[in-house]
């Protein structure tokens, strides 16, 4: 039985508490928040206590893993204390603010011995999970290139909320769904070797953050990657696209407001003309937070491998550096 400390309890951290009261090998015995009525709103579901800063749930003798689900600000600073307290630690994407608050957290939990999860839950939907499986098993043969978009529309106002802010966020949007986009690239096609970054902030009044974020990713197979995330996608959209030598997998939608979570396959017939597909429609909740918790739980207390480890956190923080670096010097970069 893991007992459990969620930090920060807005919409993910409420989130993390449910899954941590619903699964058989975890309880919540504590939440922190500046709101207290948010706080004491989770710890009642949860059947917690609300502790008076994220300081006191960390050092605990209770409390065996912390999740911190905070603004991008604080993620290094809890997750770094919570591990030299000898606890595991599931942190929200991105993994901090920039590459060097990401290889300070790798460095603290291989200090502490303990488990550092990064939050990269898009790795557990089922059509993109199915995907993956199909790719590594090679049904559509070496991977050529993958296009991802993924965006919503924002909202009147972004400008003033915490994802709104430098100091807070680190990067509009490429930094806030670009990190499980470039993580996708990732998990599919392993780490690129050069990047090329372009950024634009075409309707929202964000300062010196952006509303949309392009990239072009290249591997050392030859293989590309292209990806758009944009804050000004008025209808949200997510499509993931990768394409072999001997087909294609494509998955469109992550369910609610993205739609319908599809699977479609294409089959290249060697002859040419239109390819053979086959199509799956993946409905009812959503079960990536439940079993992104799971593995969390499998290594902590089995030592399981799993998936969104610190490392892949560090790679996905490399993948946007790069961009970022690239869109400022206007120029392909290595990554």
């Amino acid at each position: 039985m893991v007992r459990v400390a969620v930090i920060g309890c807005g919409l993910i951290g409420e989130r993390r508490a449910r899954e941590a009261t619903a699964s058989s090998r975890s309880r919540c015995v504590a939440v922190a928040d500046p709101a207290r009525e948010r706080a004491e709103m989770v710890a009642r579901d949860a059947g917690a206590e609300v502790v008076p800063g994220w300081r006191d749930a960390v050092g605990r003798s209770d409390v065996d893993a912390v999740v911190v689900a905070t603004p991008n600000r604080f993620l290094e600073e809890i997750a770094v204390a919570a591990l030299a307290e000898g606890k595991h630690v599931l942190t929200e994407k991105p993994m901090g603010r920039n590459l060097a608050e990401a290889r300070r957290m790798q460095e603290a939990a291989g200090r502490a011995g303990r488990v550092l999860k990064v939050g990269l839950n898009h790795r557990y939907h089922p059509a993109i999970a199915e995907a993956h499986r199909l790719v590594a098993a090679g049904e559509i043969g070496d991977i050529i290139n993958l296009r991802c978009r993924y965006g919503h529309g924002g909202r009147p106002g972004y400008e003033r909320e915490w994802r709104g802010s430098r100091e807070l966020a680190g990067g509009g949007e490429l930094t806030d769904q670009g990190v499980h986009v470039v993580d996708l690239l990732h998990w599919f096609a392993g780490t690129p070797t050069t990047a090329f970054g372009c950024l634009q902030t075409a309707v929202w009044p964000l300062g010196d953050l952006e509303d949309n974020g392009f990239g072009l990713f290249r591997f050392a197979e030859g293989s590309v990657a292209l990806l758009h995330t944009s804050w000004t996608q008025w209808k949200n959209l997510f499509s993931l696209e990768v394409f072999g030598r001997s087909g294609a997998v494509v998955v469109e939608g992550l369910g609610r407001s993205y739609g319908p979570e599809t699977l479609t396959v294409y089959r290249r017939k060697p002859e040419g003309g239109a390819p053979e597909s086959t199509s799956s429609v993946f409905e009812g909740p959503d079960p990536s937070w439940r079993l992104e918790w799971e593995d969390f739980l499998g290594a902590a207390l089995d030592g399981r491998p799993m998936l969104g480890t610190a490392e892949d956190g560090v790679v996905a923080m490399r993948m946007l550096d790069a961009l970022y670096r690239s869109a400022a010097a206007r120029a392909e970069i290595a990554v």
